[in-house]
């Protein structure tokens, strides 16, 4: 496996040889530098035509700029992981990158299959997970979701060696308001204190760099919803079990032109304020990463010809939906599902172009 991790030598490296990109398209996360737009590699077929559209789409991204990859270990039945670790691996052999210029993300927490779905399902569990004792019989919840310390260990090692990578530079516990459908939040705080003990032994072993959540619902809800999430409940869980210097650091949750309660929900409790998910991490000094930058392709086009107005200078309605969400204040990074090498380079294109000036951005936002 590769050794090392991103480091701020190293994303410093890639930010100034990428002297075309404007400076507001890395932002600072730790001391290393990340690219306000990231690939993710969550769409697409089972198929190995789709694992060589992904490896070659992760390669152009990341000599275009984008520094910063996303996925986890149910993609696509762990294909996605494994593309990515072919496309770092053939980077670095050649010496076009090294480890160090790249902040790779995964997540575990969903049960995934090996490549396919199997023939019989229950039959692959049973041998996979449940004999083998790295899932109890009452570990899973919703049927496809576990977040135990031990089924999280050995989804770790599973990215490890699909990535290719020694170390994880993010490790997010995957959608884990799924729990609360079955628990209630007290035990929910329990099983969250044990992963995030687990999560920080892993810190400690050198297998990531630091964790967080990636969530679906859980941050935009209202506080009254049953799988609502605060950030500062979390962080807290955190410092209860590390103390100031936990690694708990980063947050993922989906943020874009239709879906914009990150931002405009007052939803998020800290310091006797009632504040945005955006504004909250922004206080507890956690790096937000937005999933569903254009919602699936669903924004990569039809948008309203105002926004083209106060876009000036992008060609796709793609490009205006993503400019919208990295212009956003509180958002660190922006992924974009991107298997297509033309995808990458009219999205990696933004990398030139500073993000809208709060003053502007406040008229987009009202057209938005």
């Amino acid at each position: 496996m590769i050794p090392g991790r991103a480091t701020p030598e190293g994303t410093d490296a890639y930010r100034r040889r990428r002297a075309e990109t404007a400076p507001e398209h890395f932002r600072s996360f730790g001391g290393s530098w990340l690219s306000s737009v990231g690939i993710g590699t969550y769409l697409g077929g089972e198929d190995t035509a789709t694992d060589d559209q992904y490896r070659d789409a992760v390669i152009r991204a990341l000599e275009l700029g984008i520094n910063v990859v996303d996925t986890a270990v149910n993609y696509r039945h762990q294909r996605s992981e494994r593309a990515i670790g072919q496309a770092l691996s053939a980077l670095i052999g050649k010496g076009a990158l090294r480890r160090e210029e790249v902040v790779v993300a995964t997540k575990g927490g969903f049960i995934p299959f090996d490549g396919a779905m199997p023939r019989n399902p229950g039959a692959y569990f049973t041998e996979t997970y449940l004999r083998p004792g790295v899932i109890g019989p009452d570990d899973v919840v919703a049927g496809c979701h576990c977040m135990t310390p031990r089924y999280l260990a050995d989804q770790l090692e599973r990215s490890r060696r699909n990535l290719g990578l020694e170390t994880l530079d993010i490790y997010y516990v995957h959608n884990p308001e799924t729990q609360l459908g079955e628990v209630d939040r007290p035990e929910f705080l329990k099983r969250i204190h044990r992963v995030f003990d687990f999560l920080e032994s892993a810190v400690r072993d050198d297998k990531i760099g630091c964790y967080g959540t990636a969530t679906w619902n859980g941050y935009r809800q209202p506080a009254t919803a049953g799988d609502y999430l605060s950030l500062a409940e979390l962080e807290k869980v955190a410092r209860n079990v590390a103390g100031a210097q936990h690694h708990f650091r980063v947050v993922q949750l989906p943020y874009n032109l239709a879906m914009s309660e990150a931002f405009t929900r007052a939803n998020q409790s800290i310091d006797g304020d009632t504040v945005s998910l955006f504004e909250a991490a922004r206080r507890l000094g956690i790096y937000v990463m937005v999933s569903a930058s254009i919602y699936q392709g669903q924004l990569a086009r039809n948008l309203p010809p105002i926004l083209a107005e106060h876009l000036r200078g992008l060609a796709t309605d793609a490009q205006r939906a993503i400019q919208f969400v990295r212009s956003t204040p509180g958002v660190g990074t922006a992924l974009v599902g991107m298997k297509r090498i033309a995808h990458v380079e009219e999205n990696a294109a933004l990398a030139k172009l500073a993000p809208v000036a709060w003053s502007e951005f406040q008229k987009l936002f009202k057209e938005a």
